[in-house]
């Protein structure tokens, strides 16, 4: 079948326009097996689109076939941010709305909207790709590699929830979140300036993090929650927003620590409100100290690992000359793409925690795909792991000196879906 692959008119007024819109939501929506979107939440969905400046994709039945509409067959759509990969913020094609109808599965349809979207990058100079995903199986045959990771983490608040020696320099305060977004902005662009794994917010974040709207719900978030931390200069230096839920329970939606002692405080300040059993948390950081400075280590549960984001490195030069580097040496790696974006030799030579990058002929001390390359890329996991697992070729001598020049102390830290 000839389907029509197309860009969606996110501007067109007229009533066909404006229908395949609310089709292609509504195909975005069976896709994720979510309910048909009422007409607000198709006007407000394509109003954060267009702040964003997204593209959208879709693949529809051409006209005179059974089943032809408004109604796309596939879904994709994607815009640019940044990504912090350690030394510099790198412009970020981010991949998102990927659907297909069950219908036309193993058809083409996702290869086709997927390396169109990667070449576009690639002609635009934007050096990296991502994406969440749902399934771990699909997108590592286009060079997506696994490169953040997010813990699911249960507190218990009963009565074993206490802090160590712990004195709050500053205070936490409730306040309403829509009169906490500009501090919560604030707090964010400062977070995402300094982690290296932090991906900038798309526009939607202000319409979450405020209780505009529910896109679950489809009307106001009356149920979000909001508290600033303020340090001993008043000044705002973290933020928690959370919802209650079912038996006792309260759920972070999101939180922002920019110091040790203002997380702390504000998890002190969970921990402290009434009739409160646990706290959970689905995007807490790695290494995060909690556990160890509790009294009682046990009130901490980590219930959930999975990955976050996924990478894919299209300019292997910058993208690597933005990461840190932790020890001086050279060598040549060799990376194989099946897409041929990120494939060829490069000579890597570090000094000084930064990296000179550069194609070259000269024989290859380590191999690796494009995918595991975007795994390393933010130092997510260390060289040796992925040499044990047969993902990084070389000598012993060569993998020893390429994980001692990559490997990162500090793990990566990514807060945004998208």
């Amino acid at each position: 079948m000839d389907y029509d692959v197309a860009t969606l008119d996110l501007d067109d007024p007229s009533p066909e326009a404006t229908a395949r819109r609310a089709g292609w939501v509504g195909a975005v929506q069976r896709g994720f097996r979510e309910g048909r979107p009422e007409d607000e939440t198709v006007r407000r969905w394509i109003e954060l689109y267009r702040k964003d400046a997204v593209v959208c994709r879709g693949a529809w039945l051409p006209d005179g076939e059974f089943g032809a509409g408004p109604l796309p067959v596939a879904t994709y759509a994607s815009f640019d941010k940044t990504l912090n990969a350690g030394l510099e913020l790198l412009p970020l094609r981010m991949v998102t709305d990927v659907t297909t109808s069950p219908a036309h599965r193993r058809r083409g349809l996702l290869r086709r909207l997927i390396e169109a979207d990667l070449a576009d990058a690639v002609a635009a100079g934007v050096p990296v790709a991502a994406l969440t995903a749902s399934e771990a199986t699909i997108y590592g045959r286009w060079g997506f590699g696994p490169a953040t990771f997010r813990r699911t983490m249960e507190v218990d608040t009963g009565p074993r929830f206490a802090l160590r020696d712990f004195a709050d320099p500053g205070r936490v305060e409730l306040v309403e979140p829509a009169d906490a977004w500009p501090h919560v902005r604030a707090v964010f662009d400062r977070f995402h300036a300094g982690q290296r794994g932090s991906v900038g917010w798309p526009a939607h974040y202000e319409v979450l993090h405020t209780g505009t709207y529910d896109f679950d719900e489809g009307g106001p978030d009356r149920k979000l929650r909001g508290a600033v931390h303020l340090g001993a200069d008043g000044a705002v230096d973290g933020f928690v927003l959370w919802k209650h839920a079912e038996n006792h329970e309260v759920r972070i939606s999101e939180m922002v620590a920019l110091e040790p002692a203002a997380q702390l405080a504000l998890w002190a300040f969970l921990g402290g409100m009434d009739r409160i059993a646990k706290v959970t948390t689905k995007l807490a950081h790695p290494a995060d100290p909690l556990q160890w400075a509790l009294t009682d280590l046990n009130a901490v549960k980590h219930t959930e690992v999975e990955e976050f984001l996924w990478l894919r490195v299209l300019d292997v030069e910058r993208a690597l000359a933005a990461r840190p580097w932790t020890a001086d040496g050279g060598l040549v790696l060799e990376v194989e793409d099946p897409q041929g974006h990120a494939e060829g030799r490069y000579a890597v030579e570090a000094a000084d925690g930064r990296a000179t990058v550069t194609r070259t002929d000269t024989p290859a001390d380590v191999t690796l795909t494009a995918e595991t390359l975007a795994t390393l890329l933010l130092g997510a996991v260390q060289v040796r792991t992925l040499h044990r697992a047969g993902r990084v070729g070389g000598t012993e001598d060569a993998v020893a000196r390429f994980g001692a020049m990559a490997d990162l102390a500090e793990p990566p830290y990514c807060l945004t879906g998208f």
